[in-house]
């Protein structure tokens, strides 16, 4: 039953999550974190790092560590398979249709009218994300809540990316290096 559920999630996910990996964090985190509790909001905020860190599309990494998770190695293969079998198709019958009708001015108008939509998907899922690193795992927005340290290092490296054009990579390991040297002096 459980592999079951990790299929239905994930290809549900797959289907529409339109835009890309940060454009399906909030479709995974309403499958994962609010329909089916898999996981807390912490550890969703785990999943997005670590799927950041490893290579390849991050609602695969997301499928594999869920399916891990809950249902060992075979709930990681299913959800995985789950997650991509709706591209597989999706992108073949759209290769085809594109190639086909692509001078048509209706369908260009179509992909303008999506891109919108998209932003705002990214928005909130890095919305999501600040809240929930700034203020905490229950994501009550109060100044008593508010983690001091985590909204210095964001600032850090959002200055580090936007003024410098400084690596991810290299920002990745400064904000890091920024909490290990917090919590040496606490």
């Amino acid at each position: 039953m459980i592999y079951w559920q990790l299929f239905l999630s994930f290809i549900q996910i797959g289907a529409l999550s339109f835009g890309g990996g940060y454009a399906a964090m909030p479709l995974i985190q309403n499958q994962v974190v609010d329909i089916h509790h898999w996981l807390s909001v912490g550890e969703f905020n785990d999943l997005v790092t670590i799927s950041q860190m490893t290579p390849g599309p991050i609602a695969i990494n997301s499928a594999t560590f869920v399916g891990e998770k809950i249902g060992g190695l075979w709930g990681a293969v299913i959800a995985t398979i789950g997650c991509i079998l709706p591209s597989l198709i999706i992108v073949t019958l759209i290769a085809y249709f594109y190639m086909k009708y692509r001078h048509l001015e209706s369908l260009q108008s179509v992909l303008n009218v999506l891109r919108p939509a998209v932003v705002a998907m990214i928005a909130s899922a890095g919305i999501s994300i600040i809240v929930t690193a700034v203020f905490g795992e229950q994501a009550i927005i109060a100044w008593t809540h508010l983690k001091v340290n985590m909204l210095v290092i964001f600032i850090i490296c959002l200055f580090l990316l936007l003024k410098y054009k400084m690596s991810p990579i290299a920002v990745m390991l400064i904000g890091g290096l920024c909490e290990v040297f917090y919590q040496f002096l606490l």
